[in-house]
């Protein structure tokens, strides 16, 4: 996307000044004055609305806020509100969504928007009877859970099921496990079905004769999984000297090795929360639970393994999915506390939870690409430490105009380090 300043010189957004960008926003989006006000940094949470949040409050901490450009997603031309502090991310999950439109950009689903509440049931007496009970009286229980939320379940949402587990051996001996399958709808979900599990207690124990333990939710939830999947025509792969097919079997390549060595699966998916986490964070939604899902779901297998798939169709373009677990939601929470999550998913006009987590699991897979193309290609290091020398120029104490000359100075060095940085502009300012 272009901005047309009043030289009406096409300049790219990226090259902009942060109040450019922000006229850009106001010119190409519905948000009113105000609301760009608060996108910006200027008047968004205050300590007044903070201490409202969490307990101890003492300030507030800011990171960088940036837009991701050229996604579009189910159709959908989306300007996606990313809150992170290291660079490249923004900037290759973008030029990954510019390489996919060509193709249709991502298709993506959430399957469905339930979440488990876990039910931890010790000392009973006879677990296979306890669990026959518990499944004869499923619909008391859940017509008794529906009665906990009615706003929700007038929605359409509430219990959805009822399973019960057995557990022989553990440390503590057998026990049973209850899963409360809730449908939370545009919410996350943890206070419904957490309070949905404590009014069930007692009941439960009644029927088994044991005592409830444990009951809260859990994070991995997959019967919440966010997909997408996109296409990257084979003639907008080459760059440079790297030939399409060279880029295209070397993420190929890459993506084969995190599929079975967790060491490597690790860094990968850690690759695709790069995406993951800042439209989280923007919405106000609660990142570590998206973090713990996603490496759980990862582990699924019995081994830790990627959370995408790369590979090429019949015309040798290629071919990218994810699958992951996306506990998000747009009400409840800091989601409508903090002013600039309220803004962040009016400016990507998100409806439902569902869409929100369509477009984040397609960031998802589009930095996931950004990360394996650098990796098959350049190295990781080339595109990243250009970036991050301007960090380190900033930290070395460079003003103004000395931050790109001598960030640019450290890139064509490679010797991005703070000493290097210091060392010169002690030159310079000697000279």
């Amino acid at each position: 996307m272009d901005f047309t300043p009043r030289s009406d010189k096409k300049t790219k957004f990226y090259d902009l000044s942060p109040v450019e960008r922000l006229e850009w926003i106001a010119k190409n989006s519905t948000l009113d004055p105000e609301k760009i006000e608060i996108l910006s940094g200027t008047s968004g949470l205050t300590i007044e609305k903070a201490d409202n949040m969490v307990e101890n409050v003492v300030g507030v901490f800011g990171l960088p806020l940036g837009i991701a450009q050229n996604f579009l997603v189910n159709g959908r031309e989306i300007l996606v509100p990313m809150v992170v502090e290291e660079p490249s991310i923004i900037a290759g999950a973008s030029f990954m969504a510019k390489l996919a439109r060509p193709a249709g950009g991502f298709f993506a689903h959430l399957s469905a928007s339930e979440m488990i509440a876990q039910i931890q049931v010790i000392h009973v007496p006879e677990l296979n009877t306890a669990r026959l009970k518990l499944l004869e009286a499923k619909s008391k229980l859940l017509e008794l859970a529906a009665q906990v939320d009615p706003v929700l379940t007038k929605l359409g949402g509430g219990p959805r099921d009822l399973e019960v587990r057995i557990f022989e051996n553990s440390a503590i001996g057998p026990f049973i496990v209850i899963h409360l399958i809730f449908d939370v709808r545009d919410a996350m979900g943890a206070n419904a079905i957490n309070t949905a599990a404590e009014r069930l207690a007692p009941q439960i124990e009644e029927i088994t004769g044991g005592k409830v333990h444990l009951r809260i939710l859990s994070n991995l939830a997959d019967r919440r999984l966010a997909r997408a999947r996109a296409t990257f025509h084979l003639d907008q792969l080459a760059f440079d000297d790297y030939t399409a097919e060279e880029v295209r079997d070397g993420i190929i390549a890459a993506w084969a090795f995190a599929a079975v060595d967790p060491y490597r699966a690790a860094t990968h998916n850690k690759g695709i929360m790069n995406g993951v986490d800042p439209i989280v964070i923007a919405t106000g939604n609660d990142w570590r639970a998206v973090e713990a899902g996603a490496h759980a779901f990862a582990a699924k297998s019995g081994k830790y393994t990627s959370l995408t798939t790369w590979s090429k169709d019949e015309n040798g373009n290629l071919v990218g999915t994810i699958e992951m677990p996306m506990a998000v939601g747009i009400v409840g929470g800091a989601t409508r506390v903090h002013p600039t999550a309220k803004v962040s998913l009016e400016l990507m006009k998100i409806k439902s939870a569902s869409e929100l987590a369509e477009v984040i699991v397609s960031v998802g897979l589009a930095q996931n690409l950004a990360a394996l193309r650098a990796l098959a290609t350049e190295g990781i290091q080339r595109g990243h430490m250009g970036l991050h020398a301007r960090q380190v120029a900033i930290a070395a104490g460079a003003k103004a105009e000395e931050i790109t000359k001598l960030a640019s100075l450290l890139a064509s060095e490679k010797l991005v380090r703070i000493d290097r940085a210091q060392e010169i502009l002690k030159e310079w300012r000697n000279e």
